[in-house]
């Protein structure tokens, strides 16, 4: 079976020196392979492209067959590296903790250990407060982008 270990160093050596990095690379059985890899700028399809060719051109699938996805961390996926986290300062996040406390307000400060949140809170008389918390990133279980289509 590939292995996570026998791919990252080809994929960290190919975005090297780039503002592209590594997120994350899943390997399922029977070789189903998923590289996620995000930017701090804009990715395109010839990124995605370069990623996979790179990779094909350094496995040989006559002695082990794979399936190959290469793609951004899009959306849909949570935020894994302090690096996502300060590209994203000003967006409104979906954070669930290790405890099951969900969280959802706007990005406002990220350091090396930790994430600031704004999120509204309820007072009496139905008034609502802005607040902010401090979440260390090792209570995070996951963190979300909220998107939101039209207002």
């Amino acid at each position: 079976m590939i292995s996570k270990e026998s791919i990252q160093p080809m994929v960290e050596e190919l975005l090297a020196g780039t503002d592209k990095f590594l997120v994350d690379i899943v390997v399922q059985p029977a070789n189903k392979i998923y590289i996620y890899f995000d930017c701090d700028t804009s990715i395109t399809i010839s990124d995605c492209q370069e990623i996979s060719r790179t990779i094909e051109g350094n496995l040989n699938r006559d002695y082990e067959d794979y399936d190959l996805t290469v793609s951004s961390s899009g959306i849909d996926r949570p935020l894994k590296l302090v690096r996502q986290y300060r590209k994203n300062i000003g967006k409104e996040l979906d954070v669930v903790t290790h405890g099951g406390k969900n969280i959802s307000g706007v990005l406002v400060k990220v350091d090396d250990e930790s994430l600031e949140l704004e999120h509204p809170v309820k007072k009496p008389k139905k008034e609502i407060k802005r607040d902010n918390t401090v979440l260390p990133f090792s209570e995070i279980k996951t963190a979300k982008i909220i998107v939101k289509f039209g207002k």
